[in-house]
């Protein structure tokens, strides 16, 4: 089990049934997650990279040069997006998920006495798609033959879940890593923990205290105490003197986790000459108070989230059981007083914060089976083969296992007479010798020692009581907690683009099955999905666009550009077998893996053709930070037009951590982020500010269109008109306003009033003997050039015939050629290629 952390990771390995951390060759519990470069271009991680950053950093300043740079860390915040980093010394660039490779190379040296295959390797809970594609990527760089991914809240909740005393109740993981925050509400019963809810935030973490202390403390000290602006002014110039102060900072907060001052003192040339000349030197003392003053916010951005998950759950900090402390900066006493004050006071900290994920995922990864590609790779044919079968966890007190004889798969010679002896780690409990075979399983009940990870050593012998090497020859069962398969569920909801007629513009519709916290491996559909325009056979240019998305709770009908686009699906007339109309049903399903990965295919019932493909990886693009600056700005106008003054204020908070930020590609997408949740809440506001319009508008349509029926009751004329059939609709329409007013149903308040609307038309032309599409068709002639069509030939063609009409005293027959001519447009927010 690895824990792939921000700025520190680690692996930990099942050892008679206990996770045991394996230490670096420092003696340390983690290694930072630090890679460098040197001159010679060999790779050094750990301790060692960690060394070489700090005299790299300063050399980079002293020279104010970007490129001199050949140490990176915290590349875990930009995972899954084009950020690259520029080494010199390798003359070559590295994205994330190379460099997370390195990291990984070296946990897996740790391990001495054995080649490892096969690991868990714990992501944040809020990773999206591409985070937990390029972590992926990072494991088969690595050399990893079978990986899966796991849920750092479920790997501490696994941990802890072990051998708790409390089997029932809710557990809140507060998951305060080195760069990413999660909260994840946990349910035992009866020890089957499964996750309830989750929330967290994938650029929130250490890092941002580190941050704090250069941006607040440490910055505006030495712009007091020397002439720096010219650093200041520069991006490149202002990141390469944080980092410097980052080691600073990093002293500072852990010397006061457990003292009330500390003094920051730099040596000369440590950072670099000011612009008259002067050395650059940190002479600082700091004091819990200080940085209680930065830290504070930081921490309170957690905090809220973790409240915002139990509010949205019912609960409150009293319901919880206990909050499991995760993460180095949980040792924070700032941090601590905090949770006790706002959330609850059974903080438990009785396993280390730094090293429970990677037990956790020890404990995960002894209750997955070995592929079985790897196993036949790896087997010594000369030992008896066995094929044993268990339940890897359980809450009884005994299980039942099945152990059978694998002849085919054994090349050397093997009595008739085989008997298998299952002898607990502890020595105090072993089966009596069964005989087992390869006609049927033998079935041996084992006892299990409550509360932990039970090994279990197979002897096999023959009818002489001689020993059989045998193989596999050992198996765990955790005792005391269970449900581990359906503890992950997904961090985000699992959408779709779809173009919604009463919006008139494409938005987010969720896939049903595949909600947030659906437990994995999921399958989710959409059916009943219509194709906007004809796909011809053979023609790449033909094409139904489904772009799948992550969204939040609150995602449907929102803009898709507030959500992370996964990938955008491509279908070409090119790989159909024959003609697709217009309107043609779309059946949509998704299927998620056990690490959460996807896979899509797209079913056309009309030509009993299914699309398959496997959701490729898309990085995620970087944002300029001039982008930003202009999306923030039309936010603060958006904000100030709904009187937002919250969103506003945090927004002109957002414009000046950005001038802190810009020069850093995790700062950009942190940003971006923060961004993205401001909008979907004003987008929030704009609707409810829209409502009372569009109830006006739905309701001045019914009035219109009931006084017109009024009107034609009292004059007596009603033409060709069917009355009871009108009389009925207005019935129906009456009603269902009511039931739109009610429930303010945006949706369904615009698509009766289009309805309505409709009708009313098609009364009126009848009275007017068909002015009104006479009048409509005109204006299709008059405005033809400025409208956009789907086929410019055929809509003239359209409307000549239209015209034709006229002249010719038809007008009864304008309606079918305006139908015509009206599926031909194309609006100005409709592409003609996303489904409806």
């Amino acid at each position: 089990g690895i824990d792939l952390g921000t700025t520190n990771s680690a692996i930990a390995r099942m050892e008679n049934g206990v996770p045991v951390i394996k230490k670096s060759d420092t003696l340390k519990d983690t290694i930072p997650s630090c890679v460098s470069f040197n001159k010679k271009q060999n790779v050094l991680v750990g301790d060692s990279a960690m060394e070489m950053m700090r005299s790299d950093y300063a050399r980079a300043l002293k020279v104010l040069e970007k490129d001199k740079t050949n140490t990176f860390i915290e590349f875990k915040r930009t995972m899954g997006t084009t950020t690259v980093y520029e080494s010199s010394n390798m003359k070559q660039n590295f994205v994330s998920a190379e460099l997370s490779a390195e990291v990984l190379k070296k946990l897996k040296s740790l391990i001495q006495d054995e080649n490892v295959s096969s690991i868990i390797i714990t992501v944040p809970a809020k990773f999206n798609n591409q985070q937990k594609e390029d972590t992926m990527k990072a494991a088969k760089l690595a050399g990893f033959r079978q990986v899966q991914l796991l849920q750092e809240p479920v790997a501490a909740a696994t941990a802890y879940g072990l051998g708790s005393q409390s089997k029932d109740g809710f557990w809140l993981v507060f998951d305060f890593g080195g760069g990413t925050f999660d909260a994840a509400l946990v349910k035992a019963e009866e020890g089957v923990l499964s996750v309830k809810d989750t929330e967290g935030d994938n650029w929130l973490g250490g890092k941002n205290l580190d941050e704090a202390i250069v941006d607040k403390i440490i910055i505006p000290h030495l712009q007091n105490a020397f002439s720096i602006d010219f650093i200041l002014k520069n991006n490149d110039n202002k990141q390469m003197l944080r980092f410097a102060a980052k080691r600073f900072a990093e002293e500072a907060k852990n010397q006061l986790s457990f003292k009330e001052t500390y003094s920051i003192l730099s040596n000369l040339g440590d950072l670099r000459e000011d612009k008259n000349g002067e050395e650059i030197e940190i002479d600082l003392e700091i004091t819990t108070a200080d940085l209680e003053r930065v830290f504070s916010p930081v921490f309170q951005k957690a905090i809220d989230i973790t409240k915002d998950l139990l509010r949205r759950n019912n609960l409150k900090g009293a319901d919880l059981d206990k909050l499991i402390l995760v993460g180095g900066p949980t040792h924070s006493p700032i941090l601590r007083r905090m949770l006790r004050e706002q959330i609850t006071e059974n903080v438990d900290i009785s396993i280390d914060p730094m090293t429970v994920v990677a037990k956790g995922a020890a404990l995960y990864a002894s209750t997955i089976d070995i592929d079985d590609e790897i196993q036949d790779e790896d087997r010594d044919e000369t030992k008896l083969q066995l094929e044993v079968k268990y339940e890897a966890t359980s809450v009884e007190a005994t299980e039942f296992i099945n152990i059978k004889v694998l002849k085919d798969k054994s090349i050397g010679i093997f009595p008739d007479e085989i008997f298998a002896e299952i002898i607990r780690s502890d020595e105090a409990w072993s089966s009596a010798k069964t005989k087992i075979s390869d006609k049927k399983s033998a079935l041996i009940e084992v006892a299990l020692v409550e509360g932990r990870s039970n090994t279990f050593t197979v002897n096999v012998y023959d009818e002489q009581g001689n020993q059989i090497d045998c193989e596999p020859n050992q198996f765990n069962i955790l005792q005391g907690i269970s449900g581990l398969d359906g503890m992950q569920g997904l961090s985000h909801h699992i959408c779709i683009g779809k173009y919604f007629d009463d919006e008139e513009k494409d938005l987010i519709l969720p896939v049903k099955g595949l909600e947030k916290n659906k437990p994995y491996p999921a399958t989710g559909v959409a059916n009943g999905l219509k194709t906007r325009q004809a796909v011809r056979p053979g023609i790449t240019q033909d094409i139904i666009r489904i772009p799948v998305y992550e969204g939040e709770y609150n995602s449907e009908k929102t803009n898709p550009e507030l959500n992370n686009l996964i990938y955008e699906v491509i279908i070409t007339g090119e790989s159909l077998p024959a003609l697709l109309p217009e309107s043609s049903d779309v059946d949509i399903t998704i299927k998620i893996d056990k690490s959460g990965l996807m896979k899509f295919s797209a079913y056309f019932p009309l030509l009993d053709y299914t699309e398959e493909l496997e959701i490729p990886f898309n990085s995620m693009l970087v944002p300029e930070a001039e982008e930003l600056t202009q999306k923030i700005s039309n936010a603060q106008h958006s904000a100030n037009n709904v009187n937002a003054t919250d969103i506003y204020d945090r927004l002109v908070a957002l414009e000046q951590q950005l001038e802190n930020e810009k020069g850093s590609d995790d700062g950009k997408m942190k940003i971006l982020d923060s961004l993205r949740k401001e909008l979907l809440q004003l987008e929030t506001l704009e609707k409810q500010q829209e409502w009372p319009q569009i109830e006006k508008d739905l309701k001045d349509a019914y009035f219109e269109l009931e006084e017109l029926v009024n009107d034609i009751k009292r004059t007596e004329y009603t033409g060709n008109l069917n009355m009871k059939r009108i009389n009925a609709r207005v019935h129906d329409f009456k009603q269902k306003v009511d039931a739109a007013i009610r429930d303010k149903n945006r949706g369904e308040a615009k698509e009766l009033e289009a309805d309505i609307i409709g009708l009313l038309t098609e009364i009126q032309n009848e009275l007017s003997a068909g002015e009104v599409d006479v009048e409509r068709l005109m204006y299709h002639d008059r405005e033809f050039n400025s409208l956009r069509w789907k086929d410019v030939n055929k809509a003239r063609a359209l409307v000549n015939q239209g015209l034709k009409l006229i002249a010719e005293g038809k007008k009864n027959q304008l309606r079918p050629v305006l139908h015509q001519i009206w599926d031909l447009r194309i609006d100005k927010n409709d592409i003609g290629e996303t489904l409806r």
